[in-house]
């Protein structure tokens, strides 16, 4: 048997190392930050259609122009209808706030009320990094999917828990159940028509949702025309809101 040299050894070694390193499987954590850049990467400006479907089929659509700045501040501005056209919302950590003009100072808002009606909260609208809220509690697999068990981190969350399922090719979600404290299952998020939606960001254009608390109803979000964007901090605050419109 020919003998390695300690020499060609230590090449062996580093040859080898960076292989035996891409074998080694993801934590949930790592899984879990990977679906947060794949869904938001970095500071951005996108658009988001949003249409709630009531059980007789009338529908109601809203268009919003979202701007994000690091893991924790979010203002969106009401394009359509133009009923509602120059509202904003901002959101800095837990909290939230709503403006609407010809009216004296920004409204508080909660995460579980919506300033669009229908399914979606103003937690799904205006959401922050998934691994900023909430703690991987388990991580299992089935079908191609990663599955993660989310327990929040905090009772400001409008979630205590989440049972995500994962695409594991491309680490973005595919399916969300929202449950209560209680264990109640609130609402469902179902992801679908991953395509790049602007700024090379590949992910799910579409987010559907309903609940047995709303039984019939449905409401639709549409992602489009995402594009990388650093806006100062002054943007993100509440003195800020009567102007987020000159931006665009």
């Amino acid at each position: 048997m020919q003998k390695i040299l300690p020499s060609a050894l230590v090449w062996l070694v580093l040859f080898l190392a960076p292989a035996a390193a891409l074998a080694e499987p993801l934590t949930g954590e790592q899984v879990l930050k990977q679906v947060d850049r794949n869904l938001e990467p970095g500071n951005l400006e996108m658009y988001r259609k949003i249409i709630n479907i009531e059980p007789d089929g009338k529908r109601k659509e809203y268009v919003l122009w979202f701007l994000r700045k690091d893991k924790d501040k979010v203002v969106t501005l009401f394009i359509s209808p133009a009923s509602e056209a120059g509202r904003a919302t901002l959101r800095l950590g837990d909290n939230m706030w709503l403006y609407i003009p010809n009216v004296g100072k920004p409204i508080r808002i909660t995460s579980m009320q919506s300033v669009v009606g229908g399914v979606f909260n103003n937690a799904d609208i205006m959401r922050l990094d998934y691994s900023e809220e909430y703690a991987v509690a388990g991580m299992g697999e089935a079908d191609g999917q990663i599955l993660l068990e989310l327990k929040a981190r905090s009772g400001a969350v409008a979630y205590d828990r989440l049972q995500m399922r994962v695409d594991k090719a491309r680490l973005v979600p595919v399916r969300i159940d929202c449950f209560a404290a209680t264990g109640m299952l609130i609402k469902t998020l179902h992801f679908s028509d991953i395509k790049d939606i602007g700024g090379g960001a590949v992910r799910p254009a579409v987010m559907e949702t309903e609940s047995p608390l709303y039984k019939g109803y449905k409401s639709v979000m549409v992602s489009a025309n995402l594009k990388l964007r650093e806006l100062p901090d002054e943007v993100f605050t509440l003195n800020y809101l009567p102007r987020v419109k000159d931006l665009r």
